[in-house]
C-alpha cells in the first residue's frame, strides 16, 4: 500500500470516528437535556411539600409524589391524575387489585410494593392505637382502625374482631370475602373460632363498597343469629361495625343489639 494511500485510509478511519463520536455525543446530550425537566420538578415537588401545610397538599400532587419512588424519569403527574379519577380516591387506590392497577402504563411492581406497604402501614398504626387497651373505652380509634382496614375495599369482606375477658383484642380475622354486596357468613363459625382463641366477646365489622354504611335488613338480621348463637355458649356480640367511604354506623347505636 503507498503513503498516499494509508494517508488517506488514516484520514477517513479518523472522520468517521469523529463523526460517530459526534453522533454519540449529540445523543447524550439530548437524552441529558430530557433529564433535568421531570429531576427539577421532582427537587421542587418535594421541597414544597416539605415546606407545605400538608392538608392543603392536592391529592394529585401527594400521589405524584409517592410515584416519584416507584417510577422513574418520567412525568408521572398524568398518571396520578388518572388514577385519581378512575377510582375517586387514594384509599381506593391503595386498595385496588393489582391485576386492575397494571392496566395502566408505567405501573409496575414496585408500584403494587408501594401501594400494599402503604395501606398496611396505616392498617398496622391503626391497630397500634387499640392493642393494649379495652376497646370499648377506645370507641373513635376502633372505628378509625375499622376504615383504615375495610371502608376502601372493591368487595364485601367481613372481619370478626376477638376480645379477651378484659376486652382487649386478641385477633382481627377475616371470617369471608363476598361480592360488592354480599358476604356469606356462618354464625357457628364465628363462636367456634371464638371458643378456639379463648375470647369471651366479639365485634362484628364488615364493608359496604356502595360507600353507604346504613345496614341492610339482611345485615340486621345476620347480627341477631350471630348473637343468639353467641349467647348459647356465653360469647358476647358487642357490637357490628359497618363502614364504607362515607362514615360508620354501629348496630349497637341503632338498637339492634
Amino acid at each position: 500500500m503507498s503513503k498516499d494511500s494509508a494517508g488517506r485510509k488514516g484520514v477517513t478511519g479518523h472522520s468517521q470516528g469523529a463523526a460517530e463520536e459526534s453522533v454519540a455525543d449529540s445523543a447524550g446530550a439530548a437524552a441529558k437535556a430530557l433529564l433535568p425537566l421531570h429531576a427539577d420538578h421532582r427537587q421542587r415537588l418535594r421541597e414544597r411539600f416539605l415546606k407545605s401545610d400538608t392538608d392543603a397538599f392536592p391529592d394529585y400532587e401527594l400521589l405524584e409524589l409517592l410515584l416519584f419512588y416507584a417510577i422513574d424519569r418520567v412525568d408521572v403527574k398524568p398518571l396520578a391524575k388518572e388514577l385519581l379519577r378512575d377510582f375517586g380516591s387514594l384509599g381506593a387506590i391503595l386498595a385496588a387489585e393489582p391485576a386492575r392497577l397494571l392496566q395502566y402504563k408505567r405501573v409496575n411492581e414496585r408500584t403494587l410494593a408501594l401501594f400494599k406497604a402503604l395501606k398496611e402501614t396505616g392498617r398496622r398504626l391503626g391497630r397500634a392505637e387499640i392493642e393494649d387497651r379495652p376497646l370499648l373505652s377506645s370507641w373513635d380509634a376502633l372505628v378509625n382502625y375499622c376504615r383504615v382496614t375495610l371502608a376502601d375495599e372493591a368487595t364485601e369482606r367481613f372481619h370478626v374482631l376477638y376480645l379477651n375477658r378484659k376486652n382487649r383484642l386478641i385477633a382481627d380475622e377475616q371470617q369471608q370475602r363476598g361480592t360488592v354486596d354480599h358476604t356469606p357468613v356462618y354464625p357457628r363459625e364465628v363462636v367456634k373460632r371464638a371458643l378456639e382463641l379463648g375470647a369471651t366477646a366479639v365485634i362484628l365489622v364488615h364493608n359496604h363498597p356502595s360507600g353507604d354504611p346504613t345496614p341492610s335488613q339482611a345485615d340486621i338480621d345476620m347480627t341477631r343469629t350471630i348473637k343468639e348463637a353467641g349467647d348459647i355458649i356465653g360469647i358476647s356480640v358487642y357490637d357490628h361495625i359497618i363502614v364504607g367511604r362515607t362514615g360508620a354506623q354501629s348496630l349497637r347505636s341503632l338498637g339492634v343489639l
